[in-house]
């Protein structure tokens, strides 16, 4: 199978069922963000021995699933995954000293690339909203919430790793 169809030419494209839509469409804007989140995240696990990321992006790639299927009732996503994120976020604020400021994203390299996959999760969770808006999908809530929650782990995860480095936070 060929990678190009030549389909997308003229500025459309199929989403998982094969409507055809154009490629500014708010579904394809919301998956593709999903999509380039990941592959940051990618990026982001190459840099740090240990952090593994490859659970996250699965879900993340069962949100863009749900997204590019119109058709889809559900998704394949609960509140768990949700609490997962959230127990990861107390485990490494718990060796943080507690927030009283705003702080410039800056740092290690490591904790750099966070902050750029935190403003993208958080893009993609505004176009999350903005395309699910108006759908009844079973499920729509808890891929806006991951989002969310995945945006506060990887802020996080910034600080723990300029932390652990030894980075001091700069504040506003």
């Amino acid at each position: 199978m060929k990678i190009y169809t030549r389909k997308g030419d003229k500025g459309k494209t199929s989403l998982a069922r094969g409507t055809i839509v154009d490629k500014d469409d708010l579904r394809v804007e919301a998956y593709g963000t999903i999509d380039e989140l990941n592959s940051y995240l990618g990026l982001l696990s190459s840099l740090v021995d240990g952090l593994s990321l490859v659970d996250i992006q699965r879900k993340l790639f069962l949100i863009g699933g749900f997204l590019s299927d119109e058709k889809a009732k559900s998704i394949v996503l609960d509140s768990s995954c949700v609490l997962e994120l959230e127990n990861e976020i107390d485990k490494y604020s718990e060796k943080l000293e507690e927030l009283h400021h705003f702080i410039i994203p800056n740092g290690c390299k490591a904790a750099c690339l966070c902050h750029v996959c935190c403003t993208i999760c958080r893009r993609a969770e505004r176009r999350v909203v903005r395309c699910l808006k108006y759908e009844k999908k079973q499920g729509a809530s808890v891929a806006i919430q991951y989002l969310n929650r995945l945006s506060d782990y990887l802020f996080v995860l910034a600080r723990f790793l300029n932390k652990n480095v030894g980075v001091s936070e700069i504040p506003v």
